[in-house]
């Protein structure tokens, strides 16, 4: 699977874009001004996206690689 399609599914799945996960990773203080901040851990965020939307472990680490700047 890309990791388009990885960002399409997540979508598809929760209504969320990745501009929305963003913006609710910088309330929830894991970015800042757009960049992960760097005490926040891989487990800090795929923790909150399991819990809080249900995604799987392969989907949560999908916005792990976009929060750290993969783009394509």
């Amino acid at each position: 699977m890309s990791f388009q399609a990885y960002l399409d599914n997540i979508q598809a799945k929760t209504g969320k874009s990745p501009e929305d996960l963003k913006s609710l990773a910088e309330q929830k203080g894991f970015l800042k001004n757009g960049q992960l901040v760097a005490t926040v851990k891989a487990t800090d965020v795929t923790n909150w996206l399991k819990e809080v939307f249900d995604l799987g472990h392969g989907h949560c680490m999908a916005i792990w690689a976009l929060f750290k700047g993969k783009k394509d």
